[in-house]
């Protein structure tokens, strides 16, 4: 089932991040904003200055708050920099669970998205949670009008789920055989690195 919410849809997280705006005329994230203009969608200019400028809650608040910006390019270099931040300190995320959630469900663009699917496995989850976040990464995997990147890293978080939640496995599998004959280099590369840890699991 198609997600039948779109990225520039007024949704309550977007409205939450509008109004704190508003209570802070400069938004906390006017500096990375400048950072990160550039109407390019193939660089990521900027992004590694925003990773080495977060330091505390606040700074990776204020840069969080730029994935909700109307700039799809801007919104790219910052979820880039948001997710290599939280790779190393997921804490800063848990704040967040709510608007990363929310961004799961409304996101249209990939540049967004197979970060998204990358940041959803570092946030703790209720069972009702992870239910959804199964059910919209299971639909990436394996639509193939999806884009690559989005499918691998959505299966890769899949693959992490399932291995903490044995409950999922069966359906996980279900997945990986669905996919398994699409001839997509990365695709298939995931795949392979999938399957070979199962085996040494095993």
């Amino acid at each position: 089932m198609k997600n039948s919410v779109k990225e520039n849809e007024p949704t309550e997280s977007r409205r939450e991040f509008v109004e704190s705006q508003a209570n802070h005329p400069s938004g906390g994230g006017d500096n990375f904003a400048h950072l990160l203009l550039g109407k390019d969608l193939r660089r990521l200019k900027g992004a590694d200055k925003a990773v080495h400028a977060v330091h505390d809650q606040a700074s990776f608040d204020a840069l969080f708050r730029l994935l909700f910006h109307h700039e799809r390019p801007l919104v790219m270099r910052a979820a880039d920099a948001v997710e290599k931040i939280s790779a190393s300190n997921r804490h800063y995320l848990e704040p967040h669970k709510k608007q990363l959630l929310d961004l799961l469900k409304s996101a249209d663009h990939k540049e967004l998205k197979w970060h998204i699917a990358q940041m959803v496995a570092r946030i703790a989850l209720t069972d009702t949670e992870r239910d959804h976040v199964w059910h919209t990464l299971t639909y990436w995997v394996r639509n193939p009008n999806e884009s690559k990147i989005v499918r691998v890293n959505a299966l890769q978080t899949l693959f992490e789920l399932a291995a903490k939640h044995p409950s999922l496995r069966e359906d996980f599998d279900r997945s990986l055989s669905a996919i398994a004959h699409e001839p997509i280099p990365s695709l298939q590369a995931r795949i392979k690195k999938i399957r070979q840890v199962q085996t040494n699991q095993a």
